[in-house]
C-alpha cells in the first residue's frame, strides 16, 4: 500500500496527526461513504483490508505483498463476513477491528523511533481523548451518553431482572439495569460480583449495571442490547434469543 509507506511521522505531534488522519478516513468509510465501501466489499472477491491514510482518505484492498508489510496490516477478510451477519453489525465489527489497527501503526511508529515512557504515555492520552470508531459506528460517542441514554432506559427495564438467578416467569437471558432504589443493597452487590468479568461478545467491553444485556441462549455468551440491536422492549417479546454469530451458523449449510 502506498497510502502511508513515503510519510514516517517521527514526534509524538506527528503520529498523532498521522492517527487522526487514518482515523477520520475509516470513519468516513463506515458512515457517510458506507454505500460505496460495502459495495467494495465483495465476497466473491480474495481477501480484503480498508485502509486509512493520513490524508483521510480510505481504500479497500489486498493486503501489501512484502512480509513483513512495511507497516501493520488492518484486518484480513472482511469481505468474507459481509453476508454473514446484519449490515450494522458487521460494520461495528471491523470499526472494532479499525480501532485495533490504528492502535497498532501508531505504536509501531512510536516503537520505530525510539518513543520512551512518557512520549508512549502522552500519545496514548491524545488517542484516548477521541471517541473509537466503533463508538462513533454505533453513537455510543461519550460516556455520559450512555448515561443519560440509560437514565430513560431504567423505567422499561423494572419488570426484569439483573442476573441469570431471576424467576422463571422472566426470561433468561435478559438481563437488564436496576436503578439502586429498585433492589437492596445486598442483591446489587451480588450482582456486581458476579457479572464484574462478564465481557461483551461483540465489543469486548466489560459488564455495567446501568446497561442492558442479554444473553444467547445457543453459546451462553452476554451482548449489550445496543451491540446486538435488542431493546428491553423487544427482549420481552423473544422466547429463545440467538445472537448473530449463533443465527448465521444455523443459516450456512
Amino acid at each position: 500500500m502506498d497510502g502511508g509507506a513515503s510519510y514516517n511521522p517521527r514526534t509524538v505531534e506527528e503520529v498523532f496527526r498521522d492517527f487522526k488522519g487514518r482515523r477520520a478516513a475509516m470513519i468516513k468509510a463506515l458512515t457517510t461513504d458506507v454505500e460505496e465501501f460495502y459495495k467494495q466489499c465483495d465476497p466473491e472477491k480474495e481477501n480484503l483490508c480498508l485502509y486509512g491514510y493520513p490524508s483521510e482518505q480510505w481504500e479497500v484492498n489486498l493486503p501489501a505483498e512484502e512480509v513483513p508489510p512495511e507497516l501493520p496490516e488492518p484486518a484480513l477478510g472482511i469481505n468474507f463476513a459481509r453476508d454473514g451477519m446484519q449490515e450494522k453489525d458487521w460494520l461495528s465489527l471491523v470499526a472494532v477491528h479499525s480501532d485495533a489497527w490504528l492502535l497498532a501503526v501508531a505504536f509501531y511508529f512510536g516503537a520505530r523511533f525510539g518513543f520512551d515512557k512518557a512520549d508512549r504515555k502522552r500519545l496514548f492520552n491524545m488517542i484516548n481523548d477521541l471517541p473509537t470508531i466503533f463508538e462513533v459506528v454505533t453513537g455510543a460517542t461519550k460516556k455520559q451518553t450512555k448515561e443519560k441514554s440509560s437514565v430513560s432506559n431504567h423505567s422499561s427495564n423494572k419488570s426484569k431482572s439483573n442476573s441469570k438467578r431471576g424467576s422463571e416467569s422472566q426470561p433468561k437471558y435478559s438481563k437488564a439495569a436496576a436503578s439502586k432504589d429498585e433492589v437492596e443493597d445486598g442483591m446489587e452487590d451480588e450482582d456486581d460480583e458476579e457479572h464484574g468479568e462478564t465481557l461483551c461478545g461483540a465489543c469486548g467491553e466489560n459488564y455495567a449495571a446501568d446497561e442492558f444485556w442479554i444473553c444467547c441462549d445457543i453459546c451462553e455468551k452476554w451482548f449489550h442490547g445496543k451491540c446486538v440491536k435488542i431493546t428491553p422492549a423487544r427482549a420481552e417479546h423473544i422466547k429463545q434469543y440467538k445472537c448473530p454469530s449463533c443465527s448465521n451458523k444455523r443459516a450456512r449449510p
